[in-house]
């Protein structure tokens, strides 16, 4: 128990420490206020989501499972040790072990102790890791901080090892002093079963030593705790507690890589997009303070793992020392004097991006760095008119002839002749609207797919119809590259279409018009129900409808996952339950599912060229090749074109089909 001195001293300490929290902590809210965008609305099911997300910390556990183990022995030791300090605390004030009358059997005495070696044994690993690892000890951000000064970029790297070091000698200091106190109590009071680790070090303290002994073990444990917290809101290891903050303030998305639209009608808007930092929603801002700097990201990320100069990590931390830099200047409402890339990111990183998503479902922390990317794609096409030159004909053809080969509109059904095709004014009541889609439409590779999808069809006898030339480009890659106004266009008239048309269900035969119709359009008035091809592939082979003829000794297949049919939309069993009825022995990738690398296309990419090889494409196309399969399948135009492409290059290069080709190459000879 305390001495009166040593209370009021005590007091005193708490009292400043809890000022220079509040000081940064209130400065870093106010400058994530500042962001644009909806602010924080209370939710009692978002908080409990939020909890739960967090304390599990769900995420974390797609990669590095035993690197994610140890850290979370760590946060769950921190989590704990809040509470063991308040309790100290009380003790030590007033004399009273309040967790002995409300727990049973000691019970909190055996988790403290447990939890202590645990912590003491992660943090040592980690601390090994971090700095006798030779790849961990300098973050591998490549060209993304080449435009930083040399100095800048010293400081930026020792700081990051500075603040792991403090902070990895804090928690052990902290719980290793806390231990040690409890050692010297058992030692003064004898072996405490529920204590085994503190009481196998008390017998190596001198009795001569047991009272100073605990005295100076909790002063220093709890001491370090009243110099820390102030100095925690400008760590990285603020990241704890604004993990749990995202979590909570994270928009609710009809699914992973959905955009809100931009209200063109409001008069009071002045900026679309994002230039500086205080453009970005304000849940960006929040992002940065989130960053684990684990990059995670970026080893998922397509653009960086091909020598691009994109890298997701890079990009939130140098948002969050932009923020730290300008901090005071910020939460008082200034503007920032610099635009984001000027210091968070290269142009040509801004443009590598494939929106595939990978960074946004990799991330422990629900950081969403592609939504920065893709807000300030949208600043620099719609403010400044700047984009890449590649992008104008893809532009100028979805805006005149409504799709992105600028090809005549007149033209869109011409794959479809001799077929007898119906439209939606030949039969109304068609149970399916077909939306083709603007590469079967006009791309001679895809429009084989769109054959067999027809063969099928009728094969099923299924009542179907498409929209002919009233169909227009999605726009998914307009949006995706930043021309927000273009898509917005198309989506309005795509939508006063189909409101009229009132489909019954929507097929379509690309994973980015399923996404976009299926989860984008109903921010803009258009709810329809939008089904994947390969989902109606795989309930038609499930419920018999479809007379496949057997083939001997077919070629092992490999399945690339398409980003927005596997990872946006989690649509994963469906075209692997398809295939399976073909009886053909399937392989996977290493990166499959969910976690599928990109083939490059997304983001707007099909239109450009990459700057820096390997091509994304290449890359995923050696994977496949790696698995030693014949036959690559894909349930995306975009990615069949990617990996047609790249089987070019290869000395042995797989056939590369669809899902729907392969079923529809095995249809019964009676079959239409």
């Amino acid at each position: 128990m305390l001495t009166l001195a040593e209370k009021m001293l005590f007091a005193v300490a708490v009292a400043a420490s809890a000022y220079g929290a509040w000081r940064g902590f209130s400065t870093v809210l106010r400058t994530i206020a500042r962001g644009a965008g909806p602010k924080l609305r209370l939710s009692l099911r978002r908080v409990a989501q939020a909890l739960g997300t967090w304390i599990l910390m769900k995420p974390i556990w797609k990669a590095r499972k035993v690197t994610s183990a140890v850290h979370a022995l760590i946060a769950w030791g921190f989590v704990f040790y809040l509470a063991v300090n308040v309790l100290d605390v009380v003790w030590g004030y007033t004399g009273y072990h309040l967790a002995e009358e409300v727990t049973l059997g000691g019970l909190y005495r055996l988790g403290a102790d447990i939890f202590s070696g645990l912590v003491l044994l992660s943090m040592a690993v980690l601390l090994v890791r971090r700095f006798l690892t030779p790849e961990k000890r300098r973050l591998s951000f490549r060209s993304d901080i080449r435009h930083i000064p040399a100095v800048k970029v010293r400081f930026f790297h020792l700081t990051i090892a500075r603040d792991s070091l403090i902070v990895g000698l804090f928690i052990l200091l902290h719980v290793g002093f806390r231990l040690a106190g409890e050692s010297f109590g058992v030692a003064m009071e004898g072996h405490d079963p529920y204590q085994p680790l503190a009481s196998m070090i008390a017998p190596l303290w001198p009795e001569a030593s047991w009272t100073l002994g605990r005295h100076v073990s909790w002063w220093v444990a709890l001491g370090l705790v009243l110099l820390f917290v102030p100095y925690f809101p400008y760590t990285k290891h603020f990241h704890f507690i604004m993990a749990g903050f995202n979590f909570w303030t994270k928009p609710v998305r009809t699914s992973l890589g959905a955009l809100d639209p931009i209200d063109f009608e409001d008069e009071a808007k002045e900026t679309f997009g994002a230039q500086r930092i205080e453009d970005l929603p304000a849940t960006s801002l929040v992002d940065a303070y989130a960053c684990i700097m684990c990059n995670r990201c970026q080893d998922v990320c397509p653009a960086f793992v091909t020598g691009k100069d994109l890298s997701p990590s890079a990009l939130e931390i140098n948002k969050r020392y932009y923020l730290n830099e300008h901090m005071h200047a910020l939460a008082r409402g200034e503007p920032s004097e610099q635009s984001l890339l000027e210091y968070a990111l290269t142009e040509s990183a801004l443009w590598a991006c494939t929106a595939c998503g990978a960074c946004v479902d990799i991330c422990p922390v629900g950081n969403e760095p592609m939504f920065d990317i893709l807000e300030i794609r949208r600043g620099e096409v719609l403010m400044e008119g700047r984009f890449p030159d590649e992008f104008q004909s893809a532009y100028r053809g979805m805006e005149r002839n409504g799709n992105p080969w600028n090809l005549g509109a007149a033209d869109r059904m011409r794959w479809a002749e001799g077929l007898g095709i119906p439209t939606l004014e030949d039969d109304p009541e068609a149970d399916l609207l077909w939306w083709v889609g603007c590469a079967p439409s006009y791309d001679q590779r895809a429009q084989k797919t769109a054959r067999s999808l027809v063969r099928i069809l009728r094969a099923a006898g299924i009542r179907f119809a498409v929209l002919g030339g009233k169909e227009r480009c999605t726009g998914d890659a307009a949006r995706r590259s930043g021309n927000e106004y273009l898509f917005d266009s198309l989506a309005r008239e795509n939508i006063a279409t189909l409101n009229a048309a009132r489909p019954k269900q929507i097929l379509a035969t690309c994973p980015h018009c399923v996404h976009t119709l299926g989860k984008e359009y109903s921010a803009l008035g258009g709810h329809y129900e939008v089904i994947h091809h390969t989902e109606l592939l795989a309930a038609l082979t499930a419920a018999g409808k479809l007379d496949l003829k057997p083939e001997e000794g077919g070629s092992t297949v490999t399945f690339h996952d398409p980003c927005y049919l596997g990872r946006h939309n989690g649509i994963v069993d469906a075209p692997r339950e398809a295939l399976a009825s073909l009886s053909l022995p399937i392989v996977e990738m290493p990166r499959h599912g969910r976690q599928s690398f990109c083939c490059g296309a997304g983001g707007a990419q099909m239109w450009k060229e990459e700057e820096v090889s390997p091509a994304v494409s290449d890359t995923r196309y050696e994977e496949a090749a790696g698995t030693g399969a014949r036959t690559l399948a894909t349930g995306c135009p975009f990615c069949l074109t990617m990996m047609t492409d790249a089987a070019k290059k290869g000395d042995q290069p797989l056939e590369v089909k669809d899902v729907v080709e392969l079923l529809a190459d095995r249809l019964s000879p009676g079959e239409p």
